[in-house]
């Protein structure tokens, strides 16, 4: 079962247990770097959590989930559309000021990480900015049915020195939101800076 798979079986289980989480202190970050009316990308939207946050804070927000389940009970929670995209899928060009990746790209294959961030960066206006969370390690593997591929600050900054075109504005290592667990979290903003 991929990590599609997954979400679409367990999706009601998923948005009850995510819906809720305050991401407020990442999600501040990320909009200090936005222009007013930006139009943002909540890429991997999940529960649309983040994106009714966004849209609170003056944002037009397209969500996007590859998880088909997902999308219905995100069009739900949020009142509109949400496009059922995997992220190979990807396929816009200059279009977002922000895209907004919260713990979404960690089942993404290391070798095919360089190919969907050139794709999810072709997506940016030139000087927008993405935010990408990922599990804090070094191993990678199955946990709790899905497979996860874990990130140090280090590996995180090697995957993006092989883009000509972006700058790290950003990268912090932080806790779990939910205090039950003692998982960590690298997180980071770049922006698209095209010559």
């Amino acid at each position: 079962m991929d990590s599609i798979d997954y979400y679409n079986k367990y999706a009601a289980a998923y948005y009850e247990s995510t819906v809720d989480l305050d991401m407020s202190e990442a999600l501040d970050r990320f909009i200090k770097y936005l222009p007013e009316n930006a139009e943002v990308m909540d890429l991997g939207c999940g529960s649309g959590r983040d994106s009714l946050y966004l849209e609170e804070a003056g944002f037009y927000v397209t969500a996007v989930d590859g998880s088909e389940e997902m999308c219905k009970l995100a069009e739900i929670n949020l009142g509109k559309e949400v496009l059922n995209i995997r992220f190979e899928e990807l396929d816009f060009d200059g279009v977002f000021d922000g895209i907004w990746a919260c713990a979404s790209l960690v089942h993404v294959e290391k070798d095919k990480m360089e190919g969907v961030l050139n794709r999810v960066f072709r997506a940016l206006k030139p000087d927008g900015v993405l935010y990408m969370s990922f599990r804090f390690g070094d191993s990678h593997g199955f946990d709790n049915g899905r497979y996860y591929y874990d990130y140090t600050i280090a590996s995180l900054a090697k995957v993006l020195q092989k883009s000509d075109d972006v700058e790290t504005l950003e990268i912090w290592k932080s806790n779990d939101v939910r205090s039950e667990r003692n998982t960590k979290w690298v997180n980071v903003i770049v922006k698209r800076i095209i010559e």
